[in-house]
């Protein structure tokens, strides 16, 4: 499921209303920490650091929460918020790259505040889109003076987004032989397949992560390549025969990665591999 909504459109889009919001994930408006924490820990009200966001010109375009099975709790569960700048003047095509902020949190003690910039490369004009890298910048645990830290994390990323928009352009210029492509997707394998121990047990092989889905990506340069690789990792889909224990072939076909907290650190992960190959290219 995508955490936009149908008026997150790069052509006619809107903002989503906080009426939209508290149907999507209430505990957005969480103002109070949850019953079961202590009096150590400090709510951070997301309702309010998003209004400050969008003083700042980002606005909601996407948002959802976890599930609880606890009764009364899902007024203050883990949420994600998807936002970017709708009135910036900029008129998007596919293919482009889009800076926007994602924003975590939890007022029942199943996350800490983060604040992160998230580039997104528009796949078509009616929200879709494949993201192409998570940087993590700021991260606030529930005690302590948290608004300030929050205030001041959130200049810290707003700058980080900006920044982090150069990578398209200078990615794209890196040409990448065949060794470096299968280095690069033997890494994304470990990354997405492998144990606590780094051993992989999928049928899906690394080098399925290297197949475009799209005539568009068929380029060698470390931009369009590491693209291939992380939708491939994130979206799932792809198909291996293996064996199962009794030596009989088995079908599998791997999972899209949509928990909140799998789908960040994984996009980290990959980001930060394409970092090291740009550096190494450079």
């Amino acid at each position: 499921m995508s955490i936009y909504t149908q008026t997150a459109r790069f052509d006619t889009g809107r903002a989503l209303t906080e009426a939209e919001m508290r149907r999507i994930a209430p505990s957005i408006f969480a103002v109070t920490a949850h019953e079961s924490r202590s009096e150590r820990f400090k709510p951070i009200p997301t309702i309010e650091v998003l209004r400050g966001l969008m003083n700042e010109g980002f606005m909601p375009v996407g948002a959802k929460q976890s599930s609880s099975r606890i009764e009364g709790k899902a007024d203050f569960t883990k949420h994600l918020i998807r936002m970017r700048r709708i009135d910036d003047g900029k008129v998007y095509h596919v293919g482009d790259t889009v800076c926007e902020i994602l924003l975590k949190n939890a007022n029942d003690g199943t996350s800490a505040y983060e604040l992160m910039a998230g580039l997104f490369r528009v796949r078509c004009l009616n929200s879709l889109v494949t993201q192409t890298g998570t940087i993590d910048a700021i991260k606030v645990r529930h005690s302590g003076d948290v608004q300030h830290k929050v205030i001041e994390g959130t200049y810290r990323v707003l700058g980080e987004a900006e920044r982090t928009l150069a990578a398209p352009q200078d990615w794209s210029g890196m040409r990448l032989k065949q060794e470096e492509k299968e280095i690069l997707a033997d890494a994304a394998h470990v990354l997405r397949f492998g144990d606590n121990e780094g051993e992989t047990k999928t049928p899906i092989k690394a080098e399925q992560l290297l197949v475009p889905r799209r005539h568009d990506d068929r380029n060698d340069d470390l931009w369009t390549v590491w693209n291939v690789v992380q939708e491939n990792a994130i979206k799932g889909g792809l198909r291996g025969v293996g064996r199962d224990d009794l030596g009989r072939p088995r079908r599998a076909t791997s999972r899209a990665v949509n928990g909140i907290d799998q789908d960040i650190k994984l996009n980290k992960a990959l980001w930060l591999l394409g970092e090291r190959m740009a550096a190494l290219k450079s």
